[in-house]
């Protein structure tokens, strides 16, 4: 595998000026996703989402490994804790693991913004900026960041309309499909419920990356 292509899984396990957004309080729910990379399945993304009497917290975990023939040639682990306060994103916490590269990032929501540490770097966000872990719609067309680097994304968003999209049981399920572009290709399609449902996204070195909902 080229560095162009560890560049981009490790961009996408993670991966606008605008108001706060406000998180509609959703159940407790369990959200796993069988992940693709040009129609190979190369791991998964877990995620636990619970519902507190002070907000919401999100644990993710996500599990690759892309190999050529039987040969592991990247492993990839990235994990994240993010809490929401009011409606609002309050912190986050991530590690991640690309080939033994390892990032940390360090987020929080202060009176003055969105304070983010990443290696020896610190920068302040705007007050409504959250994180890029995809599986919240209400912060898509907000200001956005990733949370493997701590970077801001020179995204845009648009709700691109409703479409059925299979899961990874073969079942089809409506859905509203969200379309990020820029500096990133991503769609995300949300159920009924506004649970995240599935991904794809267009990585640099023209491979396609899928999330499909176990």
């Amino acid at each position: 595998m080229d560095a162009v292509s560890r560049r981009t899984i490790m961009a996408m396990g993670s991966i606008l000026l605008a108001p706060a957004q406000v998180l509609a309080a959703p159940t407790s729910r369990k959200l796993a996703f069988a992940v693709f990379r040009n129609g190979v399945r190369i791991g998964e993304h877990r995620m636990d989402i619970v519902r507190q009497a002070d907000g919401v917290s999100a644990s993710s975990e996500v599990s690759l490994v892309v190999k050529v023939g039987p040969v592991p040639v990247y492993r990839y682990t990235h994990r994240a804790v993010e809490r929401w306060r009011a409606g609002r994103f309050a912190s986050l916490e991530t590690s991640t693991n690309g080939n033994g590269k390892v990032q940390r990032v360090s987020a929080r929501r202060t009176g003055a913004g969105v304070m983010i540490e990443a290696g020896k770097g610190q920068v302040i966000a705007p007050v409504g900026a959250a994180p890029l872990t995809h599986w919240n719609a209400a912060v898509l067309d907000g200001p956005l960041f990733n949370p493997q680097d701590g970077k801001m994304l020179a995204v845009t968003a648009r709700r691109a309309g409703r479409e059925a999209v299979k899961l990874a049981d073969g079942r089809s399920i409506q859905t509203t499909r969200w379309s990020l572009r820029g500096e990133t290709q991503i769609d995300n399609w949300y159920d009924e419920a506004d649970g995240w449902a599935a991904l794809r996204g267009k990585l640099p070195d023209g491979s396609t990356m899928e999330y499909r909902r176990l």
